[in-house]
Parts: C-alpha cells; sequence; structure tokens
C-alpha cells in the first residue's frame, strides 16, 4: 500500500502510515475483522461449560453425596405427608373394637394409606429427577451442589422422556418389592468400576454423568 500523504510504502492492511502517522486511504473496518477471524476466536473473561463428553466423570463417592443430598431434600416434606396421611386414621382406629378388631377395617383403612404413600414417593421421585436432569441445569440439586451433570452419550441435554428412563432404569426399578434394594445397589456400585464411571441405569439409558473442571 502506498500512503496519500507522504508516498511512503505502508505495511499490508496497516491502517496509518507509519512514516507520517496519517490515514491510510482504502483502509477499512472489515479487513481488520477478517484477519482477526482468521486468527481464531477472541478470548473472553467469562468460561462456558464444555459441550460433548469431556472425559471428566462423576464417580460412586461423588455420586453418593449428591444423592445423600437429594434425599435430605425429597425425605423432609415426604416425611411430613406420611405423618399427616397416617394421623388422619388415628379417628377411624379409635373406634375399632381393640379387644376383637375386625381386619377388614384395619385394611380399609391402613392399605389405602399405604398404596397413597407409595404412589406418591413413585411420583414425586420421578418428577423430581426427570425434570431436574432434563432441565437447563442439566442437574438434580444435589448433583448442582457438586457441580455435576446429566448428559447423553454424546454430551447434550437430556430430553424429559430419556431422563424418565434414566430414572426408571435405576431409582424406579429399585422400588420393586424384595428384589429392587439388591438391584439398585449392584446398579449403584457399578458406577465405581466401569470405564466412564457409569452405573446400571446410565448405561441402560445411554447417559454420562459429567463433572465441571
Amino acid at each position: 500500500m502506498i500512503c496519500a500523504s507522504c508516498g511512503a510504502t505502508a505495511k499490508e492492511g496497516a491502517a496509518f502510515c507509519g512514516s507520517c502517522g496519517k490515514p491510510i486511504i482504502g483502509y477499512s473496518v472489515g479487513q481488520a475483522s477478517a484477519g482477526a477471524s482468521s486468527a481464531g476466536p477472541i478470548a473472553t473473561g467469562g468460561s462456558a461449560a464444555a459441550g460433548g463428553d469431556t472425559g471428566r466423570y462423576a464417580g460412586f463417592w461423588l455420586r453418593l453425596v449428591a444423592a445423600i443430598i437429594d434425599g435430605l431434600i425429597l425425605g423432609i416434606p415426604f416425611a411430613f405427608i406420611v405423618g399427616m396421611t397416617m394421623i388422619s386414621a388415628i379417628p377411624t382406629l379409635m373406634h375399632v373394637d381393640h379387644e376383637n378388631p375386625n381386619p377388614m377395617v384395619l385394611m380399609a383403612t391402613i392399605l389405602p394409606r399405604i398404596f397413597f404413600i407409595l404412589l406418591l414417593v413413585l411420583v414425586a421421585s420421578w418428577l423430581y429427577w426427570a425434570l431436574t436432569e432434563s432441565s437447563q441445569w442439566q442437574a438434580s440439586l444435589g448433583k448442582k451442589a457438586l457441580g455435576l451433570y446429566v448428559t447423553d452419550l454424546s454430551g447434550s441435554r437430556l430430553s424429559f422422556g430419556k431422563a424418565s428412563g434414566r430414572f426408571f432404569a435405576g431409582r424406579g426399578l429399585g422400588m420393586v418389592p424384595y428384589l429392587g434394594g439388591l438391584y439398585y445397589l449392584v446398579d449403584c456400585i457399578m458406577a465405581g468400576f466401569t470405564e466412564k464411571k457409569q452405573a446400571l441405569h446410565d448405561m441402560i439409558a445411554g447417559c454420562l454423568v459429567q463433572r465441571n473442571a
């Protein structure tokens, strides 16, 4: 480039003449923008969560602590509801003949309440984990507190359906009487031994539990 003011040769792409300091005629801001774009992305002061499979997986102990936090968050309202549900049976039980109780009356009083409690626990737990892990947080409150988040195998956010499948493949099956507890124990322990720290329900649903750097 030739400076129109002094005739000196200016460096290609320069905005001002290195000899006289006057602006170079024909220079445009677009040239500088193009040069900056070709050089790569501009660094910013902020940081964003890395997408994809980062290779930073949440192990057994981190997930256990997160589960304990979630258990406390859900356990407090559950305990209150269970208490109120059972207290509501007291007026009926007070009128039962305690010397010769009628088993049918006892069953009709207690069993519907037990069924209600079990159904409530199942539905509330499902909605809690499925909604939080498919939200923008990608994590339950316990996981969020520890910097953990759930993704699919490509590192993308879960849909509500996929998060629901993950729940029922783990905690859902764990609520099945007799064998459910044993299944869930084995399911969780696997997170400590698999390559990507996946529990059995993670592998069934095609999910990863990752952690922030």
